[in-house]
């Protein structure tokens, strides 16, 4: 299975929020943000996301944050050495110019020490999600499916350099 997390984003929400009800956007006072007598179901700012975080803690190295944040959001303990660098890219280029380091890691149900989930108390919403193998190109291009670049970016890597080395069944 090809593993990655369920995460709502309030900017996700608030564009679809505007798409759908661009009249509350109109008068940007407090009261038309209150009178919105249909809201939109939160499910609508949930995207399919790889394992993130922010790079906020002085003296970890990108590894050790990225471990924490597997742990954290997806309940694997991984040790810093069995993760792979892959590449760096930016994104959201026109608005932040963030950039992101993906790596790859192996997980087996020895490594899981708990739930996942992110932290609630800061506004994490976080499901995991496996994909089996055999879908996971189909997945990646569904458009019906939200998702980011990175998803995609991610499962298209996996295909081209892990999925090849894997025995047959």
């Amino acid at each position: 299975c090809v593993g990655f997390v369920f995460f709502f984003f309030k900017a996700v929400y608030m564009c679809e929020l505007e798409r759908q009800h661009p009249q509350v956007f109109q008068n940007q006072d407090k009261k038309s943000f209150s009178c919105l007598e249909d809201p939109l179901p939160a499910v609508v700012g949930v995207t399919y996301e790889l394992c993130a975080g922010i790079v906020d803690k002085p003296g970890l190295s990108l590894e050790e944050i990225a471990c924490g944040e597997v742990l954290e959001e997806c309940g694997y303990r991984v040790p810093v050495t069995d993760l792979r660098r892959i590449t760096s890219y930016r994104s959201g280029v026109g608005v932040t110019g963030s950039r992101q380091t993906l790596f790859y890691a192996e997980v087996t149900d020895q490594m899981r020490t708990g739930d996942g989930g992110g932290q609630p108390e800061e506004g994490e919403l976080i499901e995991v999600v496996e994909i089996p193998l055999e879908d996971s190109m189909k997945f990646a291009y569904d458009e019906t499916l939200p998702k980011t670049m990175g998803v995609i970016f991610s499962f298209t890597w996996f295909q081209n350099n892990i999925a090849p080395k894997l025995p047959k069944k």
